[in-house]
Formats: structure tokens, C-alpha cells, sequence
């Protein structure tokens, strides 16, 4: 789609003069003061998640602007494409349909109409190979015998799980335990099987191409493990997550899922990469997180821009990244159960976003994604919490609660909450202090997610909207937010560094390498 780079639109030029006139100054205590409506104005209800977006360094015309930028850099029309299944992803000439794992089940009018309609035809695939992927989660769960589920991936194929199988801890088949490997460093998988024995656990190798090495490495360890203690029984102890059925089953795996090119890693826990998660929350409860997912996609494909949140707070990210000059942002979930939230979402914008180039490969005179980083609360408040309030560099912060406990211990939930009120009151308020050492300059800003609890269906969409968000950040920087080529060249080196650190070649490496090498050995 040919367009005007975003810093080339008269929006661009137009969001610089804002920046300069008052942007800079910006003052979250005076916006306040001057419009009593401001929460209103600045917050909405998505499906399943509200997000007060008041506390930001935005106003109605900077918002208005971003809009106009959003309008001259193509952003619904690129979205449509995606929905639309055009190859949005240049650079491995694939369509981005992840989306299509969380649709409703086609109609009988849509599977009349699938000869002739690709997506269509995709998606009859899709609930195919989801109605067995579920069967077969349904038949772990009803197996007494099984007690333990390793998860053994990397990147997408682990982050994903493994964050969702803890948030949804609360809604988790008794009974089981689920441990997730992704290290190539032997400690974590050792650690790992220490705590099981071979005859009552499944082991499920995650895997799109089944020569991913971290994660081969691991499954070839676990399975001379397994022998070794006496498992008999490959076939019903292991299962594989991957396209290259022939290759899991010359490892000995007889059960396989599927899934397609158009599923990027960090896009693919709503595929069959998901099994932990339908393993510890049924098919039921798998099917209510994709249907939370899909209500946010619709909510993205359909709403005004204007009131449309992924597209808002994608917004926001490009007025913070490329006119505040903010680096990063710090996420801080105020929900034990989301304490992979922000490893989860660093592989998700960072990888999708973390681009130089432009989708013709030209380089970008601006920057793009920003650095993400963060802890649960109450966690950070007592770690890092000291930068974001009186710290040299003002970081956004954005919080995740969740209104109502899933336990019932009595007093700990009003704490918690109201600590994610007070920090977010507190980076905006700031106060005064004649000594210096006690003065909080305030005017931090802050986004705060509300979710009414952590279910399946909420999760879902949470997981969405963020998807959605580093589409449009993606979009107006006119990247390639699909591919991921800046994880090759260290594996790629890696293969070539490794006989050496058995046999002592050095030729041919820089000094540094070579040195260190000589030492390890």
C-alpha cells in the first residue's frame, strides 16, 4: 500500500507544533483542574477491560491530531487488510490471521461458501483442528494417571502458555501440575523432572518447525530421561505442537496439532500451542478465552476511532515514543496471577516492534518501539518504584487490576487495590518538599486497565487489545510488526560457535570472541 511515511503527513508536523507549544509543558494537575470532566473524557469501557487513559500527557487536541495522523497513515485500511487476509506480512509474503483461531464457529452458510472463500476455508481448518486439540485436552484432564504436563518450548511457545496457565491458576483442573521448559541451560529442565516420574507425565514438544534447537535439545534430553527411568510408552507420554508432523513422528510422537503459516510464535497461543492452557482450564473455558479474545478483535474491526482502545492507546505509545522522547514503559500488573504479563508483552511489542526499517527496507529516521520492563505489584513498589517517582527519566507506568479476588482471604484485596490507586495518584500529584530529598516532582503519567475479574473470557480480550495496540503503533511507523529477523544471526553464529568450544578453533573469530573463548575452554 503505497503512503506518505507518518513523519511525512501534515498530522506529523502538526503534533510537533502541539509538542512545542504547550505538549512539553503539559501539566496533569492543571488539566485536571480545568475540566471536571476529564475522567469521562479520557476513559472508556472496551469489552471486558475499562482503561482509564486520564492520567496521560494528552489533551483533546493532541488526541484529535493523533487521529488525523492515524487517518493519514492508512491505519483502518491497513487493519481491513489483515481482517481481510491480504499478505500484510512483506517480507515472508504471508497473510496475519490470528484472528481466525478466536472466530465463532463458520455457519452452515460460510462452509457452503468455503470453496470459494480463502478465509473461509481457513477457518473450517481452524475449528477442525481446535474441536480436536480440545478433544485430546479433555482426555488429559480426565486421566488420573497423568499428574504432571512439561511444556517444552521457546519464545511464543512458551511465554503464551505459560503466562495464561498462571493467570488462570484460579479456574486450573486439580490434580495436575504444569511446569514450562523453554532454557537451553540443563538446570532448568533437570530441576524440572526432578519433581516427576516418567509413567505420569505428558510432555508436550511446542515447536512450529520441530528444529527449533533450544526446544529439540530439551525434548531429546526429556525423552532419554524418560527411557532411562523405564517409560515404555513414547506415544502416550509425549504430544507435539507443530506443522512438521513427520519429524515428530520419526521422534516417536504418534498424537500431533497443527497450525499455519499466517500464526506468528508470539501470536499463537490461541492455536494449538495453547494445549497447557485447554489442559488446565478445559475446552469450556479454552473456548471462553477465545471468545473474549474475539470480542475484542470485533471491537477493533468496527469501532470509531475515536472510541476504539486498541487504536487509542497505540496512539498514545507513538505521541510518547516519538515526540515526549520516552524510552520505555513499565507495566505493573497489581495481580499475582499476572506475573508473567510483562515477559509476556516484552516478546510481544518489542519483537513485533523492535524494527529499524521500514516495510521497504528503508532505515527509519525516527524511533520505534520502546523498552518494556516491570514487576507485579506490590513487588516493584518496593524495587524499582523509587525510579518512576523521583528518577532522572519519566517511564510510563501502566497498571492492570482486577476488581474482584479470586480468594477469599479476608483484607488483602482491598490493600492491594488500594496500593494501584495510590501509585497512580501518586505519580500524577507529586509533592512538595522544601528538603529536596522528600519532593516528588509529580506529573508522572500513568494508563490504568481495570479488569472486573480474571476469567478465561477477560484474559482473552486483555491478550487482544494489546495485540491490536502494536498493530497501530506498528502500522503508523510503517513497519512490519509480523516478522522477526533479528532473532537469526545470533542462532546462526551460535551453530557455528559451538564445535569450537569442543575442538578450540579460532580462526577466523574477533579478538574478543576468540579470548572468551579460550577461557571457557
Amino acid at each position: 500500500m503505497s503512503r506518505l511515511r507518518c513523519d511525512q503527513t501534515p498530522a506529523w508536523g502538526a503534533l510537533q507544533a502541539c509538542f512545542n507549544a504547550h505538549g512539553q509543558a503539559f501539566d496533569l494537575r492543571e488539566a485536571f483542574a480545568a475540566d471536571p470532566q476529564r475522567f469521562a473524557n479520557f476513559s472508556q469501557q472496551a469489552p471486558y477491560v475499562f482503561a482509564d487513559l486520564s492520567k496521560n500527557l494528552i489533551d483533546a487536541t493532541s488526541q484529535a491530531l493523533l487521529l488525523d495522523l492515524a487517518g493519514q497513515c492508512g491505519l483502518a485500511q491497513h487493519r481491513d487488510a489483515m481482517f481481510a487476509g491480504e499478505s500484510i506480512n512483506s517480507t515472508e509474503r504471508r497473510a496475519v490471521m490470528h484472528f481466525l483461531l478466536r472466530n465463532t464457529a463458520p455457519t452452515q452458510e460460510e462452509r457452503a461458501q468455503a470453496a470459494s472463500k480463502n478465509i473461509a476455508n481457513e477457518a473450517l481448518q481452524v475449528h477442525a483442528t481446535l474441536d480436536a486439540m480440545l478433544a485430546y485436552a479433555e482426555q488429559v484432564r480426565a486421566d488420573a494417571a497423568i499428574t504432571d504436563i512439561v511444556n517444552i518450548g521457546i519464545g511464543g511457545s512458551d511465554l503464551g502458555p505459560q503466562m495464561a496457565v498462571l493467570a488462570l491458576g484460579e479456574f486450573a483442573t486439580m490434580g495436575k501440575r504444569f511446569h514450562f521448559v523453554s532454557n537451553v541451560d540443563g538446570h532448568e529442565l533437570a530441576g524440572v523432572l526432578a519433581q516427576c516420574r516418567p509413567h505420569s507425565t505428558l510432555f508436550l514438544v511446542a515447536s512450529k518447525t520441530f528444529t527449533t534447537t533450544e526446544t529439540m535439545t530439551n525434548a531429546h534430553s526429556a525423552r532419554r530421561w524418560f527411557e532411562a527411568q523405564g517409560g515404555q510408552d513414547i506415544g502416550r507420554h509425549f504430544a507435539a505442537l507443530t506443522t512438521n508432523v513427520a519429524a515428530a513422528k520419526a521422534f516417536g510422537i504418534s498424537t500431533s496439532f497443527g497450525f499455519w503459516d499466517w500464526v506468528g510464535g508470539r501470536y499463537s497461543l490461541w492455536s494449538a500451542i495453547g494445549l497447557p492452557i485447554a489442559i488446565a482450564i478445559g475446552a469450556a473455558g479454552f473456548r471462553e478465552f477465545l471468545a473474549g479474545a474475539h470480542a475484542m478483535d470485533e471491537h477493533f474491526r468496527t469501532a470509531a476511532l475515536e472510541r476504539n482502545l486498541p487504536v487509542r492507546l497505540g496512539l498514545l505509545d507513538i505521541w510518547y515514543r516519538n515526540f515526549h522522547g520516552f524510552g520505555s514503559r513499565s507495566i505493573a500488573p497489581y495481580s499475582s496471577a499476572l506475573r508473567r504479563w510483562p515477559a509476556y508483552l516484552q516478546q510481544l511489542e518489542m519483537e513485533s516492534n523492535g524494527k529499524r526499517v521500514d516495510m521497504d527496507g528503508q532505515a527509519l529516521p525516527f524511533e520505534t518501539s520502546p523498552v518494556l520492563w516491570g514487576e507485579p505489584g506490590t513487588n516493584g513498589q518496593h524495587a524499582y518504584f523509587q525510579m518512576l517517582h523521583q528518577g532522572t527519566s519519566v517511564v510510563p507506568v501502566e497498571f492492570v487490576a482486577v476488581k474482584k479476588a479470586g480468594h477469599d482471604l479476608p483484607g488483602h484485596h482491598s490493600k492491594l487495590l488500594a496500593n494501584a490507586l495510590a501509585q497512580a495518584q501518586a505519580l500524577m500529584l507529586g509533592k512538595v518538599d522544601a528538603g529536596g530529598h522528600r519532593h516528588f516532582p509529580g506529573n508522572r503519567p500513568s494508563t490504568f486497565l481495570l479488569l472486573e475479574q480474571l476469567t478465561p473470557a477477560s484474559l482473552g480480550a486483555l491478550i487482544a487489545l494489546q495485540e491490536h495496540r502494536v498493530f497501530v503503533s506498528g502500522a503508523i511507523w510503517g513497519i512490519n510488526s509480523f516478522d522477526q529477523w533479528g532473532v537469526e544471526l545470533g542462532k546462526v553464529l551460535a551453530k557455528d560457535i559451538e564445535p569450537r568450544l569442543a575442538n578450540g578453533d579460532a580462526s577466523g573469530l574477533d579478538a574478543s570472541t576468540a579470548g572468551l573463548l579460550a577461557r571457557l575452554r
